[in-house]
């Protein structure tokens, strides 16, 4: 696998001959093509046509996000390994409640297990989260007796609500109080911290099903409709609580992101420059640290494991093996 590329400054960026070129007023950075997965794109920059050709021919996804850090689009090439046969299982399962039902029960029971772990991880170190976990599970306890998304999703949201009443009891730091889920805007650090990391993990599961024959506009636990995207939605949900939240806890716990990362703006508390950077160093670790799998009986790479559910899926579609969703192991 490449690199990711993220553009945080404001300039240009173009094709010369097969590199590309990112120019800034600090001067120009060459990046050999080949080494780049996909773009991530923070700063304001220029760029046209014939590098958005010479992205679709290399097969780089480009995922753009707004000032403040929030995804707002991605450019998504022409689909290499389109797969008609996939895209009408896909479209199969999701008009067939039962089996929609299935699979999305599925998707909310891998990520109530391992918010339960995370839990379960800290209260092994001594917090007193025993009634969080007694919660969690006692949601995911009741999945099967659902019979509808909408209060499969109310379940997850139940669960999720519980769990983020750990934050507070886990980072124990008053700068970064959680108090309560808010997103547009941000009313606090945590938050700012929660969206931001949100938004990368959506692009990053989106571009691990560019490269499989999945088409990302067929979801089971988030509704198909106007939304371009939502199957990497039901994906990131799984994986929420093994990539962005321990990348929060590991910042905030580390002193490595502080008050002085976030600025104010429009009512909200948002990363500034400094702390997007911060932040994207250690995404770009958790990404790269590896785990024993137990299947494969070898060390794999959290990215890696994205593709790999992302695998699980196509077999479960194609009739040839449940879906089970990723588990944290710890």
């Amino acid at each position: 696998m490449g690199q990711r590329l993220y553009v945080l400054s404001s300039g240009r960026l173009r094709r010369q001959q097969n590199t590309l070129v990112l120019e800034t007023d600090e001067g120009k950075r060459f990046f050999p093509v080949e080494q780049v997965d996909e773009i991530h794109v923070f700063g304001e920059i220029d760029l046209n046509k014939r590098l958005l050709s010479f992205l679709t021919q290399q097969r780089i996804p480009v995922h753009f996000y707004n000032y403040h850090g929030y995804y707002i689009g991605t450019y998504y090439p022409r689909e290499h390994y389109n797969s008609g046969y996939m895209i009408l299982r896909q479209a199969e399962y999701y008009l067939d409640e039962c089996k929609r039902l299935d699979l999305a029960r599925r998707f909310v029971d891998g990520a109530l297990f391992n918010l339960y772990k995370v839990v379960r991880y800290y209260r092994n170190r001594g917090k007193p989260l025993e009634n969080v976990e007694s919660s969690i599970e006692s949601h995911r306890s009741r999945l099967d007796d659902l019979h509808d998304i909408a209060a499969l999703m109310q379940a997850e949201g139940q669960a999720r609500e519980a769990y983020y009443s750990a934050f507070d009891i886990i980072l124990d730091d008053p700068d970064f109080a959680f108090e309560q889920r808010s997103r547009r805007p941000p009313r606090n650090r945590i938050n700012a911290l929660i969206s931001f990391g949100n938004s990368l993990l959506y692009t990053a599961v989106l571009s691990e099903i560019y490269h499989t024959h999945l088409d990302p506009r067929i979801g089971f636990l988030h509704a198909t409709n106007f939304r371009r995207f939502s199957l990497n939605l039901d994906v990131a949900e799984i994986f929420k609580p093994a990539l962005v939240d321990r990348v929060i806890f590991s910042l905030v716990a580390k002193k490595q992101i502080q008050s002085r990362d976030f600025s104010e703006e429009l009512e909200g508390l948002y990363l500034n420059d400094r702390g997007r950077r911060v932040f994207l160093e250690a995404w770009e670790k958790r990404l790269a640290s590896t785990f024993r799998h137990r299947g494969l009986r070898r060390n794999v790479s959290y990215r890696r494991a994205i593709r790999l559910e992302l695998y699980k899926i196509e077999k479960h579609l194609m009739g040839e093996k449940p879906y089970t969703p990723f588990h944290l192991r710890w």
